[in-house]
C-alpha cells in the first residue's frame, strides 16, 4: 500500500496497487491434418446460363409503386359513347384480329423455339414391338419381300443412271426441239398447257412469238427514252400529244466534238487515270400545237388507215406545201444510256399482239429488238456551264422554236438497209464477224442514232 502526502492538515487517502498477469492459454494442434475440400466452381458459364439470372429475379423482391390508376391513366373524355353506357370502345373485340403474316412468326409457343429435336424411332438396330399404330416409318422400306424381288414384279425396269452435261451443245439443242414441239401441241390442244405455279389457271388464247422484220429501221432496232420528270405541265387528263411528240438529237459544235475526241482518245490510252467520255446526245423537244395535229400525224403513219396518205390529214401550211406544226418546248440531255446492237435481243424487247384480221400478218405475239435504252432529263449542265463562262460559243445557232414536218416514202437506201436486217438480224456484217462482235455493224448504228446522221 501506498499513501500519498496529504494535501491538507486534517485529510488523507488510500490507494490500492493493482497488477495485472497473463497467461499463456495456447490450444493443441488438430487431432487430423488439413485437406482440400470440394467447393464447385464452374466459371463464367455460372453466370452466363439463364437460370442465374432467373434465381437473382427469383431473390430480388419487386419494387412497384402503384398508383390510384395503377400505371395507366385513362381518359375517357375522347372515348365514344363512354358516358351513354356505351363499353365497347375500352373492352377487347370479340372477333380477335388476323395477325400480319411477318408476325406469324413471333407467335409461336415456346416449345418450338431452339434446335428442333429429331426423333430417335427410325434407329436401324431397334426393332419396333409395335405391330398395331397408326405410325409408318418413312425413313425404312419394312416389308418382309425383298426389295429386288418387288422392283422385279411387272414391267417395271430400272432406268440407267447416266450424268447428262446440261451446258452441252447437243443437250441445249434437243431442249429446244422439245419446246418447239410443245408449243405445237399446246396451240393444237390448248388445254394441254399448264400455268408453272399457279395450277387452277385456264389458257384462254395462244400467240405464237414471232419476229417483225418488215417493221426494222435503218439501225436494226428501236430505242426507249424515258423523261426523268414531266414533259407537259401537270394536268387531270392525258396529253395525247406526247404519243406524237418529236426528239430531234442536237448538232454538236466544233469545240465540243474535239473535246470528246480528246477525252476518248485519252480514256483509250490510259482508262485508269482519265474518265470515260462523255458520249451523251442532247435533244431539242417539240410537241404539236394540237391535239388534232397529234392525231392527224398519227394517222399518217396508220397503213391500214384507207385516206393515209391524203394530204387533207395536213393541219398547217409552209410555204405552198401542207405540213404538220411542232412546237420546241425545251432542250434535254441524256442522263443514261444502255445497250448496242450486239446485245438487242439480250435486256428488253418490244412485243405487240396482232390478231391477223388486217392481212399484212398472221397471228401472233411480235417482237421488236431495242439497241439502246436511255433516260432524258431537262439540260442543266451545259445551262450551268455557259453561265460560269467554261463553254463560249458565239458562233452557236439559236433554236428553232417551230419546225414544220412532211411525211413521205422511204428512199431506195433506208429500204436496202432495211433489208439488210431481215437476212441478217445483227446486221451483215455482224453475222461474218467470227467473235460476235460486230464492230462495222456497232459503228454503223451508232451513225445512225448519232445526231450526225442528217435525218432531221
Amino acid at each position: 500500500m501506498s499513501s500519498s502526502a496529504p494535501r491538507g492538515p486534517d485529510r488523507m487517502v488510500h490507494q490500492d496497487y493493482i497488477v495485472r498477469v497473463r497467461y499463456s492459454n495456447a490450444l493443441p494442434p488438430p487431432p487430423n491434418p488439413p485437406k482440400l475440400q470440394d467447393i464447385p466452381n464452374d466459371g463464367l458459364a455460372v453466370y452466363t446460363t439463364p437460370k442465374y439470372a432467373s434465381r437473382i429475379a427469383r431473390d430480388q423482391p419487386l419494387n412497384i409503386e402503384a398508383d390510384a390508376e395503377l400505371g395507366m391513366p385513362l381518359d375517357l373524355v375522347g372515348m365514344p359513347g363512354i358516358f351513354d353506357g356505351d363499353e365497347s370502345s375500352i373492352q377487347a373485340p370479340l372477333t380477335l384480329p388476323i395477325p400480319h403474316p411477318h408476325d406469324r412468326v413471333l407467335l409461336r409457343p415456346l416449345s418450338t423455339l431452339g434446335k428442333p429435336k429429331f426423333s430417335d424411332t427410325g434407329v436401324s438396330f431397334l426393332r419396333r414391338t409395335e405391330y398395331i399404330s397408326s405410325y409408318t416409318s418413312k425413313s425404312r422400306f419394312e416389308s418382309t419381300t425383298s426389295r429386288s424381288l418387288i422392283d422385279n414384279v411387272g414391267n417395271k425396269k430400272k432406268r440407267p443412271s447416266h450424268n447428262i452435261d446440261k451446258e452441252s451443245p447437243e443437250y441445249i439443242k434437243e431442249q429446244v426441239e422439245k419446246s418447239f414441239q410443245t408449243a405445237v401441241q399446246n396451240l393444237k390442244n390448248k388445254s394441254l398447257a399448264r400455268h408453272p405455279t399457279k395450277k387452277n389457271l385456264q389458257l384462254v388464247d395462244a400467240y405464237p412469238l414471232l419476229p417483225d422484220v418488215d417493221a426494222f429501221p435503218e439501225a436494226g432496232g428501236y430505242v426507249t427514252l424515258k423523261f426523268v420528270t414531266n414533259p407537259v405541265p401537270p394536268s387531270e387528263s392525258y396529253d395525247t400529244r406526247l404519243e406524237n411528240s418529236l426528239l430531234v438529237p442536237m448538232v454538236p459544235s466544233d469545240e465540243e466534238a474535239a473535246m470528246k475526241e480528246a477525252q476518248k482518245a485519252a480514256y483509250e490510252k490510259d482508262p485508269d487515270s482519265n474518265p470515260p467520255p462523255d458520249n451523251t446526245i442532247e435533244y431539242e423537244f417539240y410537241l404539236p400545237e394540237t391535239n388534232e395535229t397529234a392525231h392527224n400525224f398519227k394517222r399518217k403513219f396508220d397503213i391500214l388507215d384507207n385516206d393515209h396518205q391524203s394530204a387533207d390529214l395536213y393541219t398547217e401550211t409552209s410555204g405552198a406545201q401542207p405540213c404538220f406544226r411542232f412546237k420546241r418546248v425545251r432542250a434535254y440531255e441524256t442522263e443514261k444510256s444502255t445497250g448496242n446492237v450486239t446485245d438487242k435481243y439480250d435486256e428488253e424487247v418490244v412485243i405487240a399482239l396482232h390478231d391477223g384480221k388486217d392481212g399484212r400478218l398472221q397471228k401472233g405475239a411480235y417482237y421488236y429488238p431495242l439497241v439502246q435504252r436511255a433516260s432524258i432529263r431537262p439540260q442543266r449542265q451545259k445551262n450551268i456551264d455557259k453561265r460560269m463562262g467554261r463553254m463560249v460559243n458565239e458562233n452557236e445557232e439559236k433554236p428553232t422554236d417551230f419546225m414544220d414536218i412532211r411525211v413521205g416514202d422511204p428512199d431506195q437506201n433506208e429500204i436496202d438497209q432495211r433489208n439488210e436486217f431481215r437476212d441478217y438480224p445483227y446486221g451483215k456484217d455482224g453475222e461474218e464477224d467470227a467473235d460476235g462482235e460486230g464492230e462495222e455493224v456497232r459503228e454503223s448504228v451508232e451513225d445512225n442514232l448519232s445526231p450526225n446522221s442528217g435525218d432531221d
